[in-house]
């Protein structure tokens, strides 16, 4: 199936908002897509991003962190930077990729009480959410 998309989500650490957002891509475009995340670092997928996505239906607990070099010969259509510090360091890929950017606050760095940091985790999640749906909408809803 030759029409079917490489989608890189881009993070600092490969933990929450790529993982977030890879995994709501991969439920709203299927088969439409291949949808792979990576960080420019590799921090370990965060367990209460796991926790976070599960609440809303959605199992990233197979994800694995992976650091960006990993992916240097997948020719992707869309690079989705989600926070400044991978916007800003993103390695050049050698195609024809579209490069789209949105920073989310870091849920990793929240701090309170379990709860608190949870729905830290919630917030962000939503946000994230309401982004792919966007996104899905806008790249491959359109004619």
């Amino acid at each position: 199936m030759s029409d079917k998309k490489n989608i890189l989500v881009l993070c600092t650490g490969n933990s929450c908002r790529s993982q977030l957002l890879h995994g709501y891509l991969q439920q709203e475009l299927g088969d439409r897509a291949s949808v792979y995340s990576a960080g420019v670092e590799v921090h370990g997928l965060n367990p209460r991003a796991v926790r976070v996505m599960a609440e809303d239906g959605v199992d990233i607990s197979h994800h694995s962190s992976n650091h960006v070099d990993e992916y240097a010969a997948v020719p992707f259509d869309y690079v989705l930077t989600v926070c400044d510090h991978a916007n800003e360091v993103c390695p050049v890929f050698p195609s024809t990729a579209r490069k789209q950017h949105h920073n989310f606050s870091d849920p990793a760095k929240a701090t309170g009480s379990e709860e608190d940091i949870m729905n830290q985790f919630r917030t962000v999640r939503d946000q994230v959410k309401a982004y792919a749906r966007d996104f899905v909408q806008a790249q491959f809803l359109t004619t």
